[in-house]
């Protein structure tokens, strides 16, 4: 199924002055993540499996940005390429000119039709720059206060804040997506990019918690930051609960449908 979306033409997808991708191409990529979620959702259930549950919400916002941003690369008309390095920085490489691309191609061994990376050194960061993806189903108040949604229920009634998190605060071109569950399957409801980011809109860097809890050190982007990263929408799925809650004052601000 494809759902229609609102689009913002006073932003678009830049890198220093040049225009990386259209929003058309931001759309198709959209929509192409979303037929994925949905197919994947399909197939697995045939088995009897709800693969959402077994992923959890964690690694299941992970795996919609990872979707998201190979739908992107798939729609940039070779513009961009993923990152080769699992820990590499950013999540898709700019190869929009020869020389990007032929440096690109340099940095991997490939055989049998696998690309083996060179050292992570050259991928983080890359070179030549690139777009750095991020995924949030947003959160929701304490257990203590409201039962938490379960794992395919809508969500977009009670969200109270939006989180993008990265592993330092120097992350920038920033396409950041917000998703829910709709039919029970996840759905992007909401595409942002800036290209303006500083250290002030990521909070103070968190380090690895030494029990275990957590494996790396994050930065939650601060409220300021979501805010301004809202103000640099690009799409809204066109729902009304969703089209009234991204308005919000704290978010992008204004009503983006009449």
């Amino acid at each position: 199924m494809e759902y229609k979306y609102i689009v913002n033409n006073n932003n678009r997808i830049i890198i220093r002055d040049e225009l990386i991708l259209s929003n058309q191409q931001i759309l198709q990529a959209i929509n192409f993540c979303n037929q994925a979620l949905q197919k994947l959702d399909q197939e697995t259930k045939q088995f009897d499996i709800n693969i959402f549950e077994i992923l959890g919400m964690r690694n299941l916002s992970g795996m919609v940005g990872e979707y998201f941003a190979k739908s992107v690369q798939r729609f940039s008309e070779g513009h961009l390429h993923s990152n080769l390095h699992q820990d590499g920085y950013p999540d898709l490489l700019l190869t929009n000119t020869r020389e990007s691309l032929n440096y690109y191609a340099s940095l991997y061994l490939e055989q049998n039709g696998k690309k083996y990376p060179s050292e992570k050194s050259l991928f983080s960061p890359f070179k030549y720059g690139g777009i750095e993806v991020k995924a949030t189903c947003g959160n929701t108040p304490p257990a203590s206060q409201s039962p938490k949604p379960l794992i395919g229920e809508q969500r977009i009634e009670k969200i109270i804040s939006l989180d993008w998190k990265a592993h330092h605060r120097e992350t920038n071109n920033l396409l950041a997506i917000v998703w829910d569950f709709i039919n029970e399957v996840p759905t992007i409801t909401a595409c942002f990019y800036r290209n303006d980011l500083n250290m002030d809109d990521w909070g103070k860097i968190v380090q690895p918690r030494k029990d275990g809890g957590r494996t790396t050190s994050v930065s939650i982007m601060t409220a300021g930051g979501v805010r301004k990263m809202c103000e640099g929408w690009l799409a809204v799925i066109d729902m009304d609960a969703y089209i009234e809650a991204f308005s919000r004052r704290k978010w992008i601000g204004y009503k983006i449908k009449e």
